[in-house]
C-alpha cells in the first residue's frame, strides 16, 4: 500500500511554470466572473434578513419554486432515463439527429423555448383545441411552470446520464443475461448501480436549473404571485420594489446554486476515485 502510494506520488505532473501575462489575464477573468456573484453578498441586508425572506412574496415564490422544480425533476427523470439509455446504446444517423434537437433546449434562448410551448399548448396551440375540450388550461398556471421547468432542465440530466450508461461495461450486461436476467433486471441491477453516480450528478444539474428558470417562465407561465411567481421571477419583481428584498432572495438563489454544484463535484471526484 505504502508503496503503491509512493509511486502514485512520483507519477505526479509536475507544476508547469505560467507566464506572468497568463496569470494577469486568467486573474481578470476569474474577478469577471466572481465579482458580480460575491457582490451580492457583500450588499446583503443581514439586519432582517430571516423578516425579509419571510415575506410573503419571498416565502410563496420559494415554497413555488421548490414545489414545481421537484415535481419537473421527477418527470425529467423519468421521461428521461430511457431516452438517455437508448441514445447511449443506438447507433446511426438518425440517433444524432436526436440527439442534435435534445440539445437545441440547451442553447435556444428561454423566451424562444416560452413561445414555442405557448404555440403548443396555449388554447390556439397546436393541442390547444384538443387540451380545451378536455376542460384543460395550461398556459399561465403552475402546470405551465413545470413544463417550462421540463424543457430547459431536462436536456442537462439526459445528456449527464447518457455518459454515464455509455461508460458501462455492456458485458457486464451481457454476462448478466446469459445467467438468466431479463432485460429489465440486468437494466436494474447491473446498469443502474453503475451508472447511478452519473445520473445523480445529471439529476443535481437539473434540478439547479429548473430552480433558476426565468424567461421560458415568465412567457409561457406570467408572473403571477402564489401561483406561477417562481424566485427568479419574483427577484424581477422586488427589483422596482425593495432592492434589499431582490438581494436578499439572489443570495438565497446563489446559495442553494451554489450547494447544489457543489455536490456535483463531490459526486464526480467519488466516480474518478
Amino acid at each position: 500500500m505504502i508503496v503503491t502510494e509512493r509511486a502514485s506520488r512520483r507519477r505526479a505532473p509536475r507544476a508547469v511554470p505560467v507566464a506572468p501575462w497568463l496569470v494577469v489575464l486568467a486573474t481578470l477573468a476569474l474577478a469577471y466572473f466572481l465579482l458580480p456573484l460575491v457582490a451580492v453578498f457583500f450588499r446583503l441586508p443581514f439586519p432582517g434578513l430571516v423578516e425579509k425572506l419571510q415575506s410573503p412574496q419571498a416565502f410563496g415564490a420559494l415554497a413555488l419554486s421548490l414545489k414545481t422544480s421537484i415535481v419537473a425533476l421527477v418527470a425529467s427523470i423519468a421521461i428521461g432515463t430511457p431516452l438517455a439509455y437508448w441514445l447511449a446504446r443506438a447507433r446511426g444517423r438518425f440517433v444524432r439527429v436526436v440527439e442534435t434537437f435534445m440539445q437545441m433546449p440547451i442553447v435556444v434562448p428561454p423566451a424562444v423555448a416560452g413561445v414555442g410551448l405557448l404555440l403548443v399548448f396555449g388554447r390556439s396551440g397546436y393541442a390547444g383545441p384538443a387540451l380545451h375540450a378536455l376542460g384543460i388550461t395550461i398556459p399561465f398556471t403552475p402546470v405551465a411552470v413545470v413544463l417550462a421547468q421540463i424543457f430547459t432542465g431536462a436536456p442537462f440530466f439526459i445528456f449527464s446520464a447518457k455518459q454515464a450508461f455509455e461508460g458501462v461495461d455492456h458485458d457486464l450486461v451481457s454476462v448478466a443475461r446469459t445467467l438468466g436476467s431479463t432485460p429489465t433486471n440486468a437494466f436494474a441491477r447491473v446498469t443502474l448501480p453503475l451508472a447511478f453516480s452519473g445520473l445523480l450528478s445529471g439529476a443535481v444539474l437539473c434540478w439547479a436549473r429548473s430552480l433558476g428558470e426565468f424567461g421560458a417562465t415568465i412567457v409561457f407561465a406570467g408572473n403571477f404571485p402564489n401561483s406561477t411567481q417562481t424566485l427568479p421571477l419574483a427577484i424581477y419583481t422586488a427589483l422596482d420594489s425593495s432592492l434589499e428584498l431582490a438581494v436578499a432572495m439572489s443570495a438565497l438563489l446563489l446559495t442553494v446554486a451554489f450547494v447544489l454544484l457543489f455536490a456535483v463535484r463531490l459526486v464526480d471526484r467519488g466516480r474518478t476515485t
